[in-house]
């Protein structure tokens, strides 16, 4: 089973964007999850794509969440990979 990666986009300067960070960093940490972060100044095209949205949480490539992060749900996703689970 591989590990879980949770994906924030993000982009300097934007405090929703830290917030998030703030609660993904524990969580995905304690479920022995993966966090990546990236940056959509980084490239245009994602900076088109999120730029509204940021910041945009993704599990395993999925987009869960724009602007905010949902703990409760996003706890229980892991657990479920954890455990096994799709």
């Amino acid at each position: 089973m591989s590990t879980a990666e949770v994906t924030v986009h993000v982009r300097e300067g934007c405090h929703l964007c830290e917030e998030a960070l703030a609660v993904l960093r524990p969580l995905v940490a304690g479920h022995g999850a993966r966090l990546a972060v990236v940056d959509i100044e980084s490239d245009d095209a994602l900076h088109r794509r999120y730029l509204e949205r940021i910041p945009v949480i993704s599990l395993d490539g999925e987009e869960l969440y724009d602007f905010f992060v949902d703990q409760e749900d996003l706890g229980r996703r892991l657990r479920s990979r954890r455990m096994g689970g799709a």
